[in-house]
């Protein structure tokens, strides 16, 4: 609710060299509705906003506009280090809230 403005941003605007054309966003919504609903078919967890991107990250090579190395970079380090992160501070307040209570 906080953050809206930044991701879209980010995906709109700085994955790619340059901005979404119509058919690059119809191409990325439709690519990640699909994986979306295979994930939830087969039971699976994904990340809309990692789906959405990296369908963007697709449109915009399939397209020959090239990415932005940088954006790309900062997106992976924040998709492999959310989970490690996450585990590690829930298992520190449940240890706190523990000794605690």
């Amino acid at each position: 609710m906080i953050g809206w403005r930044r991701i879209v941003v980010t995906v709109g605007e700085k994955i790619g060299k340059s901005h979404l054309t119509y058919a690059q966003g119809a191409s990325a919504e439709l690519v990640a509705m699909a994986t979306i609903g295979a994930a939830d078919g087969f039971g699976l967890p994904v990340s809309t906003t990692h789906v959405l991107s990296s369908g963007v990250a697709g449109t915009m090579v399939a397209n020959g506009s090239g990415l932005q190395w940088e954006t790309v970079r900062n997106l992976a380090m924040a998709w492999v280090l959310t989970l490690p992160v996450a585990m590690m501070l829930s298992a520190g307040l449940f240890v706190l809230f523990v000794n605690i209570f």
